[in-house]
């Protein structure tokens, strides 16, 4: 099922005022999961979970969200910041997260601020346009 950029903004628009609580004008491409729109961890299953059905995929676990497994690892995570091999796996991990300025503070407790709309709406695009 191929999508536009837009189609999959609206769906993906949709799913988080339903998941969330939040009415569709505060969701915005730019808008962070957690510190915008409020998500907490058990959210990130609810919205896995309408996003498959929504687009009739499959999302393993840790795929859209790797970060659980990259935090617990000591190799990854020192002194409250990512290591370099810390941030490498996450560009390997989550290809449709920009992480900009996260880059020059890795600083674990911002991690929630790479969970966006848009890096849902990449992700999702990749998955439906990859075939």
């Amino acid at each position: 099922m191929s999508m536009s950029r837009d189609e999959i903004f609206k769906n993906v628009q949709e799913v988080l005022v339903e998941a969330l609580g939040v009415d569709d004008d505060e969701v915005s491409k730019e808008s962070r999961l957690m510190e915008d729109l409020g998500a907490e961890s058990i959210d990130f299953l609810d919205i896995v979970f309408r996003l498959e059905k929504v687009f009739e995929i499959k999302i393993p676990r840790e795929e859209l969200f790797p970060a659980e497994t990259i935090m617990n690892n000591p190799d990854f995570v020192e002194n409250g910041k990512f290591t370099e091999k810390g941030l490498s796996e996450l560009k390997e991990k989550m290809p449709h997260t920009k992480l900009g300025d996260f880059e020059t503070d890795p600083d674990i407790n911002k991690l929630g601020n790479l969970f966006t709309v848009d890096a849902i709406i990449n992700y999702v695009d990749n998955k439906l346009n990859a075939a």
